[in-house]
């Protein structure tokens, strides 16, 4: 591994380096140092997290090209979210986690003196007596002196030195995974700076079309609620006291009707649009509600800055299969609402998305010849279907089932074809399901852990609907089953698909980061990772350069995550000026 810098803000203090060379001072120097730095030699700064010197470096305007972030490295090595310096420390050190300091929770046993004899903390060592970190050490309130702050970036060597060790061990491809998850933590931090444009006014205007106009009262507002509830229940005369927000007072009223339905899920509602014209008007409200609820006045007053920025927190990894969140509807804004989304004047969009990429990511990770050369086509499924003798569309249906665990139906008879036809990229599905069912940990493509001992009914415990970045959840919901519904086997569907997405997550942050690279000397940057589908914000006169770019950076960082020109990946690029304007 190339030399790591140490680079550590705690408060109005900080180091950069360690040794006889290193600079300590405040955080102006600091700031100045990392700029001559980065100028010189674009080093690789060795950080607690991406985020730590954030307000310092973002406030001075000073961009880093890459780092070692500690935090996400330990998410790749060990899974989950949680990647305190404490917590990440101990797993280095091969220490007992039940030792990992807790902050002080302000009851009574917290202050007990340790017993008389007992070996004492050395003041100016980040490690306590017991070789575990200290939980207040990367922070102001102990990083008070130059002694202690060379003690912590002696310490940050140390550690990102054992967690080589560790990647290595792992995988041949675990090191690069570090490398590329370290950047995309860089980039999140940037997306939360620069965040969104909105043309507000447009915003307005469509929100206003779902929800009404902007209310001028809380009897205003509640007066258009029940205008907007009263177009469903025109419908269903004798129905007008429903409660639409009550599911089972919805049921009801359905039922009246002649509509009988489980549950009022909208999926389950679709194919009785031509049944009643209350099923119609429903679904109509239900996205209407959305918008006022979520995304109406308050998410535009709260979360678009006066810079016309929407903006909110992004994470490098959701502690699951590893793919990137945000907040504050930056991963689910509504489509209707689109439109708002729009180029500064002058700019453009250049908008990419990455086609068919799980099916091309399964040819990679499972090292199928025969489904490899399917890739070559600019559509996979067509060569599919050929070599199945069927169609198309059920050639597509069982390559997703067999990677989402579908057995019946349709995708059933194809699948069984699918795994003469394929065998290899078959076999690692069926043993991604079996590590599944027997709770064995699974590594992704790029060494990523899947500890599928902490997965409960196929979904990450605690995640409770949203990820363990407490974010908002991307990518198809992770299964959730009661206790007796075949838990195991919705962990065993989880897993075969988590390996081939967080995969496809690994290559989206490898492609993302070197767009990122790549696009900045000519000015333009990111603004949106949305699953797999950069959003970049570029001048106009650089839009046409801009988008080759981000094609050959496709194919650059393509070749080098899967080590091979076998697969074929392919986007979808275009120049627009508002997000509604892109296909699909």
């Amino acid at each position: 591994m190339p030399t790591l810098l140490p680079l550590v803000v705690a408060g109005r203090l900080g180091i950069v380096g360690s040794g006889p060379g290193a600079v300590v001072g405040s955080v102006k120097r600091i700031v100045d140092e990392v700029r001559r730095q980065e100028a010189a030699q674009h080093p690789r700064w060795l950080v607690t997290s991406a985020g730590d010197a954030r307000v310092a470096l973002l406030a001075a305007g000073v961009r880093v090209d890459r780092c070692w972030d500690v935090a996400e490295v330990h998410r790749l090595l060990h899974g989950g979210w949680t990647a305190a310096p404490p917590q990440v420390w101990a797993s280095v050190a091969g220490l007992d986690p039940a030792g990992i300091p807790t902050r002080p929770s302000g009851d009574l046993f917290d202050f007990v003196a340790a017993p008389s004899g007992a070996p004492q903390d050395h003041p100016d060592s980040p490690l306590r007596s017991d070789g575990h970190l200290r939980v207040d050490a990367f922070e102001a309130s102990w990083a008070t002196s130059e002694v202690r702050l060379r003690a912590l970036a002696d310490l940050l060597i140390d550690l990102a030195g054992r967690q080589e060790k560790a990647l290595v061990a792992t995988g041949p491809r675990a090191v690069r995974t570090a490398h590329s998850e370290s950047a995309a933590a860089i980039l999140c931090v940037e997306l939360e700076r620069d965040g969104l444009p909105v043309d507000r006014a447009t915003a307005e205007e469509l929100i206003e079309l779902s929800a009404g106009p902007r209310p001028t009262s809380e009897a205003d507002a509640a007066r258009i609620r029940s205008e907007r509830d009263r177009a469903v229940l025109e419908h269903a005369p004798g129905r007008g006291s429903t409660d639409l927000r009550n599911p089972v007072q919805v049921r009801e009223l359905l039922a009246a009707v002649g509509v009988q339905v489980p549950n009022t899920r909208a999926h389950v509602l679709e194919p009785f649009r031509a049944t009643h014209p209350v099923v119609e008007a429903l679904l109509r409200w239900r996205k209407d509600e959305r918008i006022a609820t979520t995304y109406g006045y308050r998410w535009l007053d709260e979360h678009v800055g006066a810079d016309d920025r929407l903006r909110g927190g992004w994470s490098a990894c959701d502690g699951a299969a590893g793919r990137m969140t945000a907040q504050n509807g930056l991963h689910n804004l509504p489509v209707p609402l689109r439109p708002a989304i729009a180029a500064a004047e002058g700019w453009v969009f250049v908008r990419a998305d990455l086609g068919q990429i799980e099916p091309r990511v399964l040819a990679v990770v499972s090292g199928d010849r025969a489904f490899a050369e399917a890739t070559r086509s600019d559509d996979l499924y067509a060569p599919v279907a050929a070599k199945l003798r069927i169609e198309r569309p059920v050639a597509k249906i069982a390559v997703l089932a067999a990677m989402y665990g579908q057995r019946s139906g349709s995708a059933g008879e194809a699948l069984k074809d699918l795994e003469r036809a394929y065998p290899v990229a078959m076999r690692l599905l069926d043993d991604a399901y079996a590590a599944g069912l027997a709770r064995r940990p699974l590594r992704t493509f790029g060494g990523r852990l899947i500890a599928l001992d902490r997965i409960l009914g196929g979904a990450p415990e605690g995640t409770d609907g949203t990820d363990a970045a407490g974010l908002e959840p991307t990518g198809p919901p992770a299964e959730r089953v009661a206790p007796g519904q075949g838990i195991d086997a919705a962990r065993g569907r989880f897993a075969r698909n988590a390996i081939i997405q967080g995969a496809a997550a690994e290559l989206f942050k490898a492609w993302a980061a070197t767009v990122r690279h790549a696009v900045a000397p000519l000015g333009a940057q990111i603004v949106l990772c949305l699953h797999d589908e950069l959003l970049v914000h570029a001048p106009q006169q650089h839009a046409d350069e801009v988008a080759a770019l981000v094609g050959s950076c496709l194919d650059d960082s393509a070749r080098r995550w899967s080590g091979t020109d076998r697969v074929r990946f392919v986007a979808d690029t275009s120049v627009i000026r508002r997000w509604s304007e892109a296909k699909g």
